[in-house]
């Protein structure tokens, strides 16, 4: 039976309202690929950004249920699994292989997932079977011109489509899954990233829309300014806070996002495990990923 939106807010450190939490989680890296072309985001490996989309290396399914039996020995504060990368959950089929292993294993930690959506109506069932308590999907905006600034294509069923189109088809994949989603009792939680020069005023309606379509609590990040979106400029305090004003007159707002990777350990903002589980990460982490 999966975890309703009150138990999360007690014990899923993204969920929590008003003080941080200090429940712990851990991200397991077993999504390698990705199906759509956001204009912010530069995948890599290495032990020294932090940031989503980075990791030391990708785990096979077997390998990160090791790796969570590994992480409770060290943090007793866990309770939460997540994925959430380095590419799409839903763009390869390991994800979900891996929750169904460790719901089978450790039935009492709380599973979550972050997706784009551009396949989550068609896995909804999949999701729901493994026992996925959460799913945070990155919504970036609600109009497809808006969308087409921040994503440059998607590939749906092996054709690429670009900007307007492939806008259109995310977004309209994007709300019928959260609508299918959390009608079966799965929480979802929106991420937004903010990009002043892009969707600064769009915000509000993103908000409302999603909350239309069943979602529960928003989350809006901060541009990293990089890759295409390199000259686009970080959002100030103002912006930012004027934001969550906006969002909050539909949705929960989630305050104290920490831009996690994709193999965090531990509670956020605090001492990170990765290196103790990983073996100063890019050295036992070549195990992991070849063994």
């Amino acid at each position: 039976m999966t975890a309703n939106y009150q138990e999360l807010c007690l014990k899923h450190p993204c969920y929590a309202r008003g003080n941080k939490s200090k429940a712990g989680r851990i991200h397991l890296p077993v999504s390698p690929g990705c199906n759509i072309g956001c204009r912010f985001c530069d995948r890599k490996f290495n032990n020294f950004e932090k940031r989503p989309g980075v990791c030391s290396s990708i785990l096979k399914p077997a390998q990160a249920v090791e790796v969570v039996r590994k992480s409770l020995e060290l943090c007793e504060d866990i309770s939460v699994v997540g994925i959430a990368g380095p590419g799409d959950t839903l763009a390869t089929p390991y994800a979900l292989e891996t929750f169904r292993l460790i719901r089978k294993e450790f039935p009492k930690l709380f599973l979550c997932m972050s997706t784009n959506g551009l396949l989550l109506e068609e896995k909804a069932e999949e999701i729901i079977d493994a026992g996925v308590d959460s799913v945070t999907v990155t919504v970036n905006a609600v109009d497809p011109v808006i969308e087409a600034l921040l994503n440059s294509f998607v590939i749906y069923h092996k054709k690429r489509y670009e900007g307007v189109e492939g806008a259109r088809i995310l977004i309209e994949n994007q709300l019928r899954g959260i609508k299918k989603i959390s009608s079966s009792n799965v929480t979802v939680k929106i991420n937004t990233v903010l990009v002043p020069e892009i969707n600064l005023y769009h915000i509000e309606t993103i908000a409302k829309t999603v909350k239309e379509a069943g979602a529960s609590i928003y989350n809006i990040i901060p541009l990293i300014p990089q890759y295409e979106l390199s000259m686009c400029s970080v959002p100030n305090c103002a912006q930012i806070d004027s934001s969550r004003r906006l969002a909050g007159k539909y949705l929960d707002v989630f305050k104290h996002c920490q831009h996690c990777r994709a193999d965090a350990i531990g509670v956020p903002g605090e001492k990170d495990f990765s290196s103790e589980i990983y073996g100063e990460r890019l050295n036992l982490a070549e195990t992991f990923s070849h063994g």
